[in-house]
């Protein structure tokens, strides 16, 4: 929602300011100066990446639009889960959690967990690390594997943030190109109407201006924020990682989850009467038991 209220803003100011100076708004509608900066941009992009980065880059551009995932009810939720889980490998033992991990669609603690538990990758990231602790896998040791995860991640996302910004980058230069193209149909024209050859002029340096204003004002902004879309994710992962292994290193369900509590950002972190609240909440009961539940009940009522 900012993202877009941020880019009516921009575009609104600097038309409304050109319209303030008395320009002529049908000068700025140059829609082969568009395509030449924009088609030469997509082609760089395609030049200068795979296919899984593109994904990545199309994905990231419509996190930007969508909004944070990473809310403070979701660290809320997701705090809640983990404590119900590792509850029941404190009770039951680490072994009590191999059907949740090797099928999360079908465990009650993933499947009815927060939305954000969803995604694959913070799914593939708690299962396989519990795994790798039912397996028998030192503490110490899974840490280090954690931290080898987050150090490949991050990679892997900020691949198609700094192509994005490297497009950015190459916009003032495609818009300087798309301006020389325009001088050079103008010089064709020398000899003509003056009027003619304005228009011409004018509509070369719109290309300029189109590739800084695409360049500062769109691109280069939509490429920062899915860079701090990574770093919530990263830091999401980063709070699982810490309340996996305090777990791990023999404390309590309810301590380890305020260990994690305490790497959560603070602009997104609960307090800590929020988050025992939430984990002490027991599951509301059914609305109606099963038939067989219902004939037991019957029967100890006859006796």
């Amino acid at each position: 929602m900012f993202a877009i209220i941020g880019i009516v803003v921009v575009f609104g100011a600097i038309v409304a300011g050109y319209l303030m100076e008395h320009g002529n708004i049908r000068v700025l509608l140059q829609p082969a100066e568009l395509i030449i900066i924009g088609g030469a941009a997509t082609g760089t992009v395609l030049i200068a990446n795979p296919l899984h980065v593109l994904q990545q880059i199309a994905a990231g551009i419509g996190g930007v639009f969508g909004g944070s995932k990473y809310t403070k009810q979701a660290y809320i939720d997701s705090l809640k889960m983990m404590y119900d889980l590792l509850n029941k490998a404190r009770k039951d033992g680490l072994m009590a959690l191999e059907n949740d991990v090797e099928e999360p669609a079908k465990s009650p603690f993933f499947s009815k967990g927060p939305a954000v538990m969803k995604n694959h990758h913070v799914r593939d990231y708690v299962c396989d690390s519990l795994r790798m602790a039912i397996t028998g896998v030192d503490a110490f040791d899974l840490d280090q594997m954690l931290d080898l995860d987050l150090e490949v991640h991050h990679n892997d996302s900020s691949q198609s943030t700094s192509a994005l910004s490297t497009v950015a980058d190459s916009l003032p230069g495609l818009g300087i190109v798309a301006a020389v193209l325009g001088v050079v149909i103008t010089m064709g024209a020398l000899g003509g109407p003056p009027e003619e050859i304005g228009r011409k002029v004018a509509a070369a340096l719109v290309g300029t201006f189109l590739g800084i204003l695409l360049c500062y004002g769109l691109v280069g902004p939509i490429a920062a924020n899915m860079a701090k879309l990574a770093a919530e994710e990263h830091a999401y992962l980063y709070v699982l990682r810490v309340l996996i292994i305090s777990f791990l290193r023999g404390t309590a369900p309810i301590m380890a989850v305020e260990v994690a509590r305490r790497a959560i950002p603070g602009h997104v972190r609960p307090s800590f009467r929020e988050v025992e609240a939430a984990c002490r909440k027991k599951a509301a009961p059914d609305a109606a038991p099963p038939p067989a539940d219902k004939a037991a009940a019957a029967a100890g009522a006859a006796k």
